[in-house]
């Protein structure tokens, strides 16, 4: 099951109070792109969880420390990422393995990839592993990457020189 973005953004949170225990909610909420609320929440659920304690530095300041238990959440959480990110890897893998299986199928040689991100690179290290070339050439193969999507389109045309 993938990380919960509420599992990641503690992670997030928790990485964030290691490095930096005097981090404000509003120095939070940027690194995480959510409302300072939000992070109020999190923070609030993590205390009461005994993952985080709260001490006052000055009036208006707070440090925040990671418990024992909130160490071994943060290792947990990021155990699960790694693993989680392993299985889209090979998952990503397998299609672009797919893909390329059907470009040969129709004899072609060479692709042309479209598209930016991660996604995208593992198809472009794929394709050069099985000995795929990469052409800029608009009448080759293309294979799509949008987000997580992979697509292939083949030309119309013969595979001549593809």
């Amino acid at each position: 099951m993938p990380l919960s973005s509420e599992s990641a953004r503690d992670l997030i949170i928790l990485e964030q109070i290691e490095q930096d225990p005097d981090a404000t909610q509003a120095s939070l909420a940027t690194r995480l792109g959510v409302a300072v609320g939000t992070v109020n929440w999190h923070l609030k659920r993590l205390i009461a969880k005994g993952y985080i304690k709260v001490r006052r530095v000055e009036r208006r300041k707070l440090r925040y420390l990671i418990t024992p238990e909130g160490m071994a959440l943060r290792t947990r959480l990021t155990l699960d990422y790694i693993r989680d990110s392993f299985h889209l890897y090979r998952k990503v893998r397998a299609q672009a393995q797919e893909i390329i299986g059907k470009v040969r199928q129709e004899g072609y040689h060479a692709v042309r990839l479209e598209g930016e991100g991660e996604v995208a690179e593992v198809c472009r290290l794929t394709c050069l592993e099985q000995g795929l070339t990469l052409v800029d050439n608009g009448h080759a193969p293309v294979i799509r990457v949008q987000n997580l999507t992979i697509q292939l389109e083949i030309p119309n045309e013969a595979a001549d020189e593809y």
